[in-house]
């Protein structure tokens, strides 16, 4: 029996169809191994992950020992990417397995899935390296520095490498809303009437930046100006302009533009786009969903422009092919279907309604370009004797191309077709408005982030990569809840606000180069250019140092020694004595403490009476030994000599005796 392994439950038993019955198909179910829950699990020089197996992936391991036991030969087969090759190298590793072989095919069709038995290889260690690198990177935020963030600022609060320059995007657009004041201007346009196959007449657009503006000035403030031009009706053609514009079809769907296309035409958030991109998938109807190539393989194309030629679509004379954008992690193609016959796939409503969006972009990416007549005309008139410049601008479809396929590019929100059909006329000809409207309008303020326009700003910018943007958002809305979603726009909360301005100017990885640059050199490991210590002990090197500094200038100062009071808080149990106090950073040389009043240094706690040393030693570690007396919590007394070097961890106590000196020879509660 061969043992081969795969990624998600859904696969299995189609997979299984395809191998028959001397092969095994089993799930790792995701990720099997993780770093420790409760501890940062690495540690400064070396930053060697300490991995330990997740509480799910505990039994599937146990499964897949007692499988591979069985097994002749085991095949990796986990998700091609690098998360995937993770997975793998997770799964070798935990099973000591040698001798595994890596598979991996980009659609769920049985002529893939037997091509990539045949070219199986050893697993990539530097894809794993690279997603190793991302992973600890995001412990180091999480671990270094949202417990001294949650610390100083009393609230609960998550840094994280990604999430927190998403939610600073965010809260700097909202504030420049908040921030943005209305400017009312005047413009006109001129209406004529029907001519020619114009049946609704056709209109000009006065131009006041030719004549009519001072430097520095962009719009007509003082409506008198606007009114004055209004009453034009008499214009003379100074130009006309008659040319061919042609509109190329938009790439085949890539992870980020998927979500970006359902998010807008569909109304899915990104998450449900993955999770039914995820099914369609394993169901064998289109290619992987995690990728940033936009270009296709040649054998889909030669299927699309078969397909295309049967039905007399238009295609060009040779393939269409895009750049991929830097950073591109290009180790598949774009995401398409895998029979591009098949119109209609997949089990539920919205599963079918994504797949008709994938197949039908991915077919118009092939198809010819759509071409436009596009007239100009340029107009002026009199107006109290100063000229004032026109201008009528539309276009007309000539060749549908792509189009009569796409109606529209449906990564596009703000769409707007010319409709504008403007005559034949020649320069020098006069003509006349038949009516003039004079435009009140107003400046607007910038739109907030969709999900959809959130993505497309995190990829310009270098921000995460695709297959993470749906996790980003799950993450800031749901989970951390620093944005809301409010008739489909992101806004931040409070808790959102407060975040971002806590990092700000603080910690270099809220800035959104930092970011990018991260990607790039983790991207230098997966091709083995970069290596993963240096990375990572440089990030950790400047964390600490921000933190250090952040605690500086955020803490009040010590009465006594002048260090800075550090904020001793869990916030998830104020209530709770011990937990929400104010301590010198320079303990113990100095125990100077005070009480938590909301959120700034109170009483000062460590002024009552101390203990006088009671001249004898402790024998354990040599420190002063304290006779303490009083009564507990519970009313019980108590009386007992102590260590002095309890906090360094000497926990020695011993019973007085009758004479009043320590016994040494039996310990207190022995």
């Amino acid at each position: 029996m061969k043992l081969f392994i795969v990624e998600s439950p859904g696969k299995v038993k189609k997979i299984q169809s395809f191998l028959g019955p001397s092969y095994r198909v089993m799930a790792s179910v995701g990720h099997v191994r993780d770093l420790p829950d409760k501890e940062m699990g690495l540690e400064p020089p070396d930053f060697v992950p300490q991995y330990e197996a997740t509480k799910r992936g505990k039994e599937v391991l146990g499964k897949l020992r007692t499988a591979v036991k069985e097994a002749e030969e085991v095949y990796l087969a986990t998700d091609p990417d690098r998360e995937g090759e993770a997975i793998a190298w997770h799964i070798e590793d935990a099973l000591k397995l040698k001798g595994a072989k890596r598979v991996t095919y980009t659609e769920i069709t049985e002529p893939a899935v037997k091509a990539a038995l045949k070219s199986s290889r050893s697993i990539n260690r530097h894809l794993v390296a690279a997603q190793e690198g991302r992973r600890v990177l995001d412990r180091l935020v999480g671990y270094m520095v949202s417990p001294v963030l949650s610390r100083q600022t009393g609230s609960k609060l998550s840094a994280g490498r990604v999430q927190s320059p998403a939610v600073r995007l965010v809260v700097e657009r909202e504030r420049a809303i908040r921030d943005f004041r209305v400017t009312v201007h005047y413009g006109v346009s001129l209406v004529f009437e029907a001519m020619e196959h114009i049946s609704e007449g056709w209109q000009a657009t006065w131009l006041p930046k030719e004549g009519w503006l001072k430097e520095g000035e962009e719009y007509v403030l003082d409506k008198t100006l606007a009114e004055q031009v209004a009453q034009i009706r008499n214009v003379l053609v100074r130009n006309y302009d008659e040319k061919e514009a042609k509109s190329a079809p938009p790439a085949p769907f890539i992870t980020s533009t998927l979500q970006q296309a359902a998010s807008t035409a569909l109304k899915f958030s990104p998450k449900k786009s993955m999770e039914l991109a995820q099914a369609l998938y394993e169901g064998g109807h289109i290619s992987y969903m995690r990728t940033d190539s936009p270009n296709l393989s040649d054998e889909a194309i030669a299927a699309i422009r078969s397909w295309a030629g049967e039905r007399d679509f238009p295609l060009p004379a040779a393939p269409r092919t895009w750049h991929s954008k830097a950073g591109a992690q290009e180790a598949h193609e774009a995401i398409r279907p895998t029979h591009f016959e098949v119109e209609q796939a997949g089990e539920s409503a919205d599963e079918k309604a994504l797949y008709r969006l994938i197949r039908l972009r991915a077919i118009a990416s092939q198809l010819d370009e759509a071409v436009y007549a596009v007239r100009t005309l340029i107009l002026e008139g009199d107006a109290g004797g100063r000229q004032a410049i026109f201008e009528a601008k539309g276009r007309t479809l000539v060749e549908p191309g792509w189009k009569a396929l796409v109606a529209k590019d449906e990564t596009e929100e703000d769409e707007e077709e010319q409709d504008n059909q403007v005559p034949k006329l020649e320069a020098g000809q006069q003509t006349q408005a038949q009516d003039a409207k004079i435009l009140t309008q107003k400046t607007r303020p910038p739109a907030r982030y969709t999900e959809a326009s959130l993505i497309r700003e995190l990829e310009k910018k270098g921000i995460g990569r695709p297959s993470t943007y749906a996790a980003i958002l799950e993450n800031i809305t749901s989970t951390h809840k620093y944005l809301q979603l409010e008739k489909r726009n992101l806004v931040p909360t409070e808790t959102g606000e407060q975040v971002v301005d806590a990092l700000n100017g603080a910690f270099g990885f809220i800035d959104f180069g930092f970011t990018c640059e991260m990607e790039s050199l983790l991207d230098e490991i997966a091709e083995g250019k970069g290596m993963y210590q240096p990375l990572i002990a440089g990030a950790y090197k400047q964390f600490d140092a921000e933190i250090k500094a952040y605690i500086a200038t955020t803490s009040p100062k010590c009465p006594a020694c002048g260090q800075p009071l550090r904020h001793m808080v869990r916030p998830d149990s104020k209530e709770k004595k011990g937990f929400n106090f104010w301590g010198c950073s320079g303990y113990p040389e100095c125990p100077v403490t005070f009480a938590d009043a909301n959120g700034v240094p109170g009483e000062r706690q460590d002024t009552k009476a101390k203990p006088e040393a009671s001249g004898f030693q402790c024998p354990e570690c040599g420190k002063d030994l304290v006779r303490r007396t009083g009564t507990s919590k519970n009313g019980k007394p108590y009386d007992f000599f102590g260590c002095t070097g309890f906090r360094q961890g000497c926990k020695a106590s011993f019973n007085p005796k009758e004479d009043g000196t320590p016994d040494f020879d039996k310990k207190k509660h022995e």
